[in-house]
């Protein structure tokens, strides 16, 4: 059994996968409010020893088997896919309905079909129905919203809206709402939906209105945190690993099974 064969082929599956979570920070680059993900590699060996030590059953494997088996479970593998919450720029757009929030774990909320989700992307404009809404059609939530209900309706005849620091929203300088400005206390246990929305199982524990502070930038939009050089360049290691873990494939498929047949299994008188 070659076994290096077989840890080549998980090496480059595991490049695979990589490839696959670069190609979707640099496809989102341009997204306003866009976190990138990240993958963390390790090997079979360690993520079973952690899941071993858990069963209630004893390891019964012959020390024979497992000294044959450990260049096998030392595969790489992606043994966890994270998202990094790191706040991206801040870009001018003088868009009176382009909102940027100024903190890393504060997010809006908005009503999707699938239930209440957060999001960065402070892009909105406001539908035919005088409601602001995000670019996709979501209703951007107010502060209101959990106690009694509604949206945040534009008037028609409002001829400027002001938002200030705190996300207070202002029709010809009178209030109308308030955005509902969620802070997470624990950004790991939010799960990414889409390219900028969030979602978490546990909303009441894992959220909490932020107070009162400088964290809405009117006429401006927080761009993506996706450095293009940096996954340019991961881009190109990536690739090069591929190649060379199929490098190896083709020698232990190749040279080394003909060395085998022609060599090995040759009988002399």
């Amino acid at each position: 059994m070659q076994n290096g064969y077989y840890a080549s082929v998980g090496a480059m599956v595991t490049q695979f996968n990589r490839l696959d979570v670069i190609a979707n920070n640099l496809a989102n680059v341009n997204t306003s409010g866009f976190k990138k993900d990240d993958v963390v590699i390790g090997d079979f060996e360690r993520v079973f020893q952690e899941k071993r030590d858990i069963l209630p059953l004893k390891n019964h494997t012959k020390e024979a088997a497992k000294f044959l088996n450990h260049s096998i479970d030392r595969v790489p593998q992606v043994v966890e896919q994270y998202t990094v919450f790191k706040e991206g720029g801040i870009k001018k757009t003088s868009n009176p309905l382009d909102f940027a929030l100024k903190r890393d774990d504060i997010f809006f909320m908005v009503e999707t079909p699938n239930g209440v989700r957060l999001t960065q992307n402070g892009e909105f404009k406001i539908n035919d129905k005088g409601v602001l809404t995000t670019k996709e059609g979501f209703y951007v939530l107010p502060q209101s919203y959990f106690s009694s209900g509604g949206y945040i309706e534009i008037p028609k005849k409002a001829k400027t809206v002001h938002v200030d620091k705190e996300g207070n929203i202002y029709a010809d300088n009178k209030k109308i709402a308030k955005f509902f400005i969620a802070q997470v206390n624990n950004l790991k246990r939010l799960k990414k939906e889409g390219a900028n929305l969030f979602k978490t199982d546990n909303m009441n524990e894992d959220i909490s209105e932020i107070e009162k502070g400088d964290y809405v930038a009117q006429g401006f939009l927080q761009i993506s945190n996706v450095n293009p050089v940096n996954e340019m360049v991961s881009l190109i290691e990536a690739n090069r690993l591929t190649e060379m873990y199929q490098k190896v494939m083709t020698s232990h498929m190749d040279d080394l099974n003909n060395d085998a047949i022609n060599k090995l299994a040759s009988v002399r008188a």
